[in-house]
C-alpha cells in the first residue's frame, strides 16, 4: 500500500506515484564544467568504505592545524560513547582565523556583514583576529576561564560569531540562544549550562524596527539564582537599555579598549566547544554537546566538498542564524576553517521589500547560497518578478537544509534562483550529528528534485525496517547511523543516561533521532519527516511530507502544512493548511470548491487514502522566526486544543486567523 511506513515484509512494492518524481526528466547529470574541477570525486566513497576511521583521521590531518598531532582515531570501546583524535590538541579560534593570516591572507574578506536597515561592515582576517583576540581578553577580564561556559544571545551581527570564536580561543564552551526565544528559554539554557558570563545586545533590527534583546536577559536573571556575574551588552540599535551596576557591562567598554594580542588556549580534541540545547518540547532543555577535534574536521570536510567551495574565488552566503547548528557549521566554523569569503545578513528576507535577498546575492556576488526550504516556498508565493529583477548569475551551487524540500520548490529553486545550471545539495543533518550526513555532492552526483540521495563519504548511513534489517529498495523504514561519526553529538550536557535512553535504546547499538525515509529503486534516500509526523488513517501509514509535496505540486499552491487529527472512525485525518499564489486562479474562488480540487489532486497523486478530511485556506503559516513551520501548534488548532506555547512564532496573530478559518464548515 502506497505510503505505507514503516514496512514489513510483505510491504516491498514500490510506491505509485513515485516514478514521476523520478523520470529521466527530472534527474539533473553534474555540469561538464563543475564536474572537470570539483572537490569531490566519486573514488572518495570507496576510499572511505575501505576504513572509515582512517579516511577521518586523514581529513583531520589535512584540514585542520593541531598544536599537538593526534595518534590516534576513533575509540568506540564503551558506545554509545565514541571519542575521536582523542590525544591531539588544538584551538578552534586558530583555525578559523589565526592560520590563514600567518599563510600571507590577512587581508582576504571573511566577513560581509549587511545590516537590516542597509548598514554594512567588512571584516577581512585580520580583522577578525583583531576583534576575536579583544574579545578574549575582555572575557578573560570578565573572570572566564578554560571550561566555564558562556551564554550567547544575540541578534545575527559580527559580534554573534567574533563571541563563539573570542570563547573557543581561551577553551570556554559557548552556548548561544536564539534571539527569537523568550526570557524563560533564556532561563533554563543559563541555569542548566551554569553560565558565568552572558553576552547580548540592546537589541537587534527586525522588519524595519529595532527589537529589543537586553530586557529578555534582565527578566531571565531575575527568575531565580544563576551563576552569572556580568552581561556584556553591544550596544547595536541606541534603544533606552536598563542598567543593572556592578553586573552589566557594555562591549564599547571593555572589548573594544582590550589588547589586540592574545594566544589561542589549545585544547584536547575531546574538550567540548559548545553546547547548543534543542527547542520545542517541553521539560528540561536537552543541552547537545560537541567536542573541537572531530566536529571541525567533519564541519571542514563538509562545507568544501559539499559546496564545491574554492576560497580564492567563492563568496558563501548560509541564510542560518548562529542560534541554530546550520548557524554553528556553516556560519561560524566550516566557512572559517576553510578560509572562505561570507555574507553575514542581520534580517528579514522581505525587509524593505521582497527582493532583498536577491540585492544582497547581486551586490556581493555570491556564488553558493545555502538556505530553508521554507524560505524557498516562501519566495515562491512571493513570485518570480522579485528575483528576476536582480542579476543572480554568479549562483553556482544552491544548498537546502532544514526538513525535506518538495520537488516543485526544488525545482522552482534550481530554475528561478540557479538559472537551470547551479547543482542543488539536498543535505540532510541533525544538531545531534553536528555536520551534514547525506547529500549529493556536486560534480559527482546526478541529483533528483527531492532526494537527499546519499551518505556522504565516511558516513554509514541506512533505512532499516522493525527488525534493523536493511530494507530493499524501493521501501521505507527508520533512517539510522551504524557507525560513529566524527562531529557526532558526545552526549547530552550533564545527562549520560538521556543520551543512550534518546539516541540509542530504540535500535542496540544505532543511532535513531526519530526520522523515517524511503529507498527509491535506485538506492537514493528520500526523508520522509520525523516519525511524529506520519499519520496512521486507517491501519496505513502516510507521511505529512508527501502530502505536502503533493499539495504543492499544484499550479495553485505555494505553500501546505499537513498534520493528523484524532478521528473517531479512521484513528486519524489528514488535515492540510495551504497558503495560494497570489496569481492563483483558485484565490477568486469559494474555499470549499479550492479545498474539493486540492483533495482530488491528493487523491490522484498519492492515493484516496491520502485525500485531506479538511483543506484550510490561509494566508500564513505559523513559522519560527528561523522559518520553521510549528506543525503541533496546528495539532492543536486541527483538534481544538488550547494552542501551546507560540512565543517563539515570528507572528503568534497567525494562530487567531487559523483558528477562525477552521470553525468553518468542511470541505
Amino acid at each position: 500500500m502506497y505510503g505505507e511506513w514503516p514496512v514489513t515484509e510483505q510491504q516491498h512494492a514500490p510506491e505509485p506515484g513515485l516514478e514521476n518524481l523520478l523520470s529521466e526528466e527530472r534527474r539533473f547529470p553534474p555540469p561538464p564544467d563543475l564536474a572537470a574541477h570539483a572537490n569531490a570525486t566519486s573514488d572518495l566513497y570507496a576510499w572511505a568504505n575501505a576504513d572509515r576511521p582512517a579516511f577521518w583521521a586523514e581529513q583531520a590531518r589535512t584540514l585542520l592545524t593541531w598544536s599537538t598531532p593526534f595518534s590516534t582515531g576513533l575509540d568506540w570501546s564503551n558506545p554509545p560513547f565514541a571519542t575521536w583524535f582523542a590525544d591531539g590538541e588544538l584551538n578552534a579560534a586558530y583555525n578559523a582565523v589565526d592560520r590563514h593570516v600567518e599563510a600571507g591572507l590577512g587581508d582576504r574578506v571573511a566577513i560581509h556583514f549587511e545590516g537590516e536597515p542597509g548598514d554594512t561592515r567588512t571584516l577581512t582576517y585580520a580583522d577578525l583576529q583583531r576583534e576575536v583576540s579583544r574579545a578574549a581578553n575582555a572575557l578573560t577580564a570578565l573572570g572566564v576561564g578554560t571550561g566555564d561556559r558562556v551564554a550567547v544571545y544575540l541578534p545575527m551581527i559580527p559580534e554573534a560569531v567574533i563571541t563563539m570564536l573570542a570563547c573557543a580561543r581561551i577553551g570556554a564552551p559557548h552556548s548561544v540562544v536564539f534571539g527569537g526565544f523568550s526570557a524563560e528559554a533564556l532561563y533554563s539554557r543559563i541555569l542548566d549550562a551554569e553560565a558565568k558570563v552572558v553576552v547580548t545586545a540592546d537589541g537587534g533590527y527586525r522588519r524595519g524596527a529595532p527589537a529589543a534583546l537586553k530586557p529578555a536577559v534582565d527578566e531571565a536573571l531575575a527568575k531565580g539564582p544563576t551563576t552569572v556575574g556580568h552581561v556584556l551588552v553591544v550596544r547595536r540599535t541606541g534603544q533606552d537599555t536598563a542598567w543593572t551596576q556592578g553586573r552589566d557591562v557594555w562591549w564599547h567598554d571593555v572589548v573594544d579598549t582590550a589588547s589586540d594580542q592574545h594566544t589561542p588556549v589549545p585544547v584536547n580534541a575531546e574538550h567540548p566547544l559548545f553546547i547548543l540545547y534543542t527547542s520545542g518540547t517541553t521539560g528540561k532543555p536537552k543541552g547537545i554537546l560537541h567536542t573541537t577535534g572531530g566536529y571541525l574536521t567533519q564541519a571542514a570536510f563538509t562545507h568544501l566538498n559539499v559546496f564545491d567551495l574554492k576560497p580564492e574565488t567563492d563568496v558563501y552566503w548560509c541564510t542560518a542564524d548562529v542560534g541554530w547548528i546550520t548557524g554553528h557549521s556553516y556560519v561560524a566554523y566550516g566557512p572559517l576553517v576553510n578560509g572562505a569569503t561570507q555574507v553575514i545578513y542581520e534580517g528579514t528576507p522581505d525587509t524593505p521589500d521582497r527582493g532583498r535577498w536577491w540585492s544582497i546575492i547581486e551586490k556581493y556576488k555570491v556564488s553558493i547560497l545555502y538556505t530553508a526550504p521554507t524560505a524557498i516556498r516562501s519566495c515562491m508565493k512571493w513570485g518570480e518578478q522579485w528575483p528576476a529583477a536582480h542579476d543572480l548569475s554568479s549562483l553556482r551551487v544552491l544548498g537546502s537544509v532544514g526538513e525535506p524540500i518538495n520537488p516543485e520548490a526544488w525545482i522552482w529553486y534550481r530554475s528561478t534562483i540557479g538559472g537551470d545550471r547551479a547543482p542543488i545539495v539536498d543535505t540532510w543533518w541533525q544538531t545531534e550529528t553536528g555536520a551534514i550526513m547525506i547529500s549529493p555532492l556536486p560534480g559527482v552526483t546526478t541529483t533528483k528534485p527531492g532526494s537527499a540521495q546519499v551518505p556522504l563519504p565516511g558516513i554509514a548511513a541506512d533505512v532499516i525496517d522493525d527488525e534493523t534489517h536493511s530494507v530493499p529498495n524501493g521501501s521505507g523504514g527508520y533512517l539510522v547511523i551504524t557507525e560513529p561519526w566524527p562531529s557526532m553529538l558526545r552526549g547530552i550536557w550533564g545527562d549520560p543516561d538521556r543520551y543512550v535512553d534518546t539516541y540509542w535504546s530504540r535500535f542496540k547499538g544505532i543511532y535513531f533521532a526519530g526520522d523515517g525515509a524511503k529507498k527509491d529503486e535506485d538506492g537514493d534516500i528520500w526523508l520522509l519527516g520525523r516519525v511524529d509526523d506520519v499519520m496512521n488513517v486507517s491501519g496505513h501509514r502516510l507521511s505529512t511530507t508527501e502530502i505536502e509535496s503533493a499539495l504543492v505540486s499544484h499550479e495553485w499552491v505555494a505553500e501546505a502544512a499537513v498534520v493528523g487529527a484524532s478521528d473517531e472512525t479512521t484513528g486519524q485525518a489528514v488535515v492540510a493548511f495551504v497558503i495560494l499564489r497570489g496569481d492563483a486562479a483558485g484565490a477568486a474562488l469559494p474555499a470549499d470548491e479550492v479545498a474539493a480540487q486540492l483533495r482530488a489532486h491528493v487523491a490522484k497523486a498519492i492515493g484516496p487514502i491520502a485525500k485531506p478530511r479538511q483543506i484550510l485556506v490561509v494566508p500564513e503559516l505559523p513559522k519560527t522566526r528561523s522559518g520553521k513551520i510549528m506543525r503541533r501548534l496546528l495539532r492543536d488548532v486541527a483538534e481544538h486544543r488550547v494552542v501551546g506555547d507560540a512565543t517563539t512564532l515570528a507572528d503568534s496573530s497567525v494562530m487567531d486567523l487559523i483558528a477562525a478559518g477552521l470553525a468553518a464548515p468542511k470541505a
